[in-house]
């Protein structure tokens, strides 16, 4: 338990299956159902992310190690204990996972009619895998969290997705799991060696140099898919394009995270050896993703491929920062993490309001919003500008953190890193462009709706979010300073160390 003998971890982990059970037990006609199923989800994520604001409140920013720590002996006959807790890398995590989920089942309230009862349910065991991955200090906790999301979002996607969903969800069912199942053996490697799957008592442990590369390419294996870095990054333009709205929010916000959430609690700390190996390796695969996905994005008419292929070269710039390993890299890389999962489930949901009433995605069957709908076009802007990476909003303070880390690494790496920056304000503006200005000639438009008072609920949280992380990014950089200048000194010191042995053996 943690020092005032309060599981709260686990109850922000659990609680979203009390309200699956909620949801079970109600009965009546179809209607009842799915009127209960709703409210039901609803307050049960946000009472979820209500208890989750006592960690923002709670959390000791000066303190570098883990907080609110609970432990629970499990299996100890061969080492596994059931073990929570966060510290300045996981906890905003936490609270992005449990602040969008109660956005999701909103802008979901409508647009989902059938099956309500299953979607809802399906939302509140995301939530519960997602918090729980965040907060494993276990290895093996950690895995069955991180697998374990796989099957509610495979379900969203393949039940209420579009007309490709099955082979989306196929897709995306796949690709992951491939790459986990690597990360499974080199679980095993690991506790054969340690003897514990104790996350703390693993970044103690000094694997020998050979072994870090296997490891490495073996979690590689399963966070390069997750991220998703280039080549394997093909499940996602097709996952997000079928996923509905809420499923790309969580998706975009969320679980591309997970993949370098793993980098940052495994690959670096672990194996510092193998991960200084194999930056440049990194670093090639983080540029290519950067242009080459970017160039892709200009080349869509869909809405959602766009912002998905945008995605792509985000996380791109997130795996660049996260193997400079020094302080303005992955603080950079963290904030990128946070804040794209702001924006970008912003715009996945700013396509979802037009979608709702014109039932398309295609860039070429709209123009002229501007007219009918102000207040969109006003939310649309600053999301596009965020993702832009304009000052003053949450894109700008991640991407330059990166930019002024990978200086340090290469003046290359860093000029190539900023084409970027470039190229997203070519197609963002161009998707702005194209949307919300020019003249409105299709009759169907014409008669559209502006914003409606739940949908001016859901961008309002996101919209004060986005301004608070451009103007004030020390609130949230504060929270993991401690934590990453003791992963960038524990880096180096295992480098010398490494040095040291090897002058030694000669």
């Amino acid at each position: 338990m943690n020092a005032a003998g309060f599981p709260l971890l686990s109850l922000l982990t659990f609680l979203p299956l009390a309200g699956c059970a909620i949801i079970l037990a109600v009965r009546g006609d179809d209607a009842v159902v799915a009127s209960n199923a709703r409210w039901t989800a609803l307050w049960t994520s946000l009472i979820v992310f209500a208890l989750s604001l006592l960690l923002w409140v709670r959390f000791d920013q000066a303190n570098g190690g883990f907080q609110f720590v609970e432990s629970l002996s499990w299996l100890p006959s061969i080492g596994i204990t059931y073990k929570m807790g966060v510290d300045g890398i996981s906890v905003l995590f936490v609270l992005l996972s449990t602040a969008l989920t109660p956005i999701c089942i909103l802008a979901s309230w409508e647009s989902i009619q059938t099956r309500v009862r299953e979607f809802m349910i399906a939302f509140l065991v995301l939530e519960t895998m997602m918090v729980g991955m965040f907060c494993a200090l276990d290895f093996v906790v950690f895995y069955i969290f991180f697998e374990g999301v796989l099957i509610p979002m495979y379900l969203i996607i393949g039940v209420w997705g579009g007309p490709r969903r099955v082979y989306a969800a196929f897709k995306f069912f796949l690709y992951t799991l491939a790459g986990s199942v690597l990360m499974l053996l080199a679980l095993l490697a690991m506790w054969v060696a340690a003897g514990s799957t104790d996350i703390t008592v693993l970044m103690k442990t000094q694997f020998a140099p050979a072994m870090q590369t296997w490891l490495f390419l073996a979690f590689f294996a399963s966070f390069a898919v997750k991220v998703p870095m280039w080549p394997v990054h093909t499940w996602l333009p097709d996952a997000h394009v079928e996923a509905p709205t809420a499923g790309s929010v969580i998706l975009a916000g969320v679980l591309l995270k997970m993949g370098a959430y793993g980098f940052l609690r495994f690959s670096v700390p672990m194996l510092p050896d193998a991960t200084a190996y194999f930056a440049p390796f990194v670093f090639t695969l983080s540029v290519v993703a950067v242009i080459y996905t970017s160039l892709v994005a200009l080349a869509q008419t869909d809405m959602k491929k766009l912002i998905a292929y945008s995605s792509v070269a985000h996380m791109g710039v997130v795996t660049m920062g996260i193997f400079t390993v020094n302080v303005q890299g992955l603080s950079g890389a963290l904030f990128q993490m946070l804040s794209h999962g702001v924006v970008s489930g912003a715009l996945f949901l700013c396509v979802g309001v037009v979608y709702d009433r014109i039932h398309t995605r295609e860039i070429a069957r709209y123009g002229g919003l501007a007219d009918r709908m102000p207040a969109y076009a006003l939310a649309f802007m600053l999301f596009t500008m965020a993702s832009v990476g304009l000052p003053g909003t949450a894109g700008f303070a991640g991407e330059f953190l990166v930019l002024v880390g990978a200086f340090q690494v290469s003046f290359w790496l860093a000029l190539l890193g900023s084409s970027g920056m470039i190229l997203g304000a070519v197609y963002m503006l161009y998707l702005y462009r194209r949307v919300i200005f020019g003249a409105m000639t299709r009759d169907e438009l014409k008669t559209i709706l502006d914003l409606s008072p739940r949908e001016i609920a859901i961008f309002a949280p996101l919209v004060l979010l986005t301004l608070w992380m451009g103007i004030a990014p020390s609130h949230f950089t504060g929270f993991w300073d401690a934590s990453v200048a003791h992963m960038v000194d524990h880096h180096q010191a295992a480098l010398a160390a490494t040095i040291k042995l090897a002058g030694i053996v000669k």
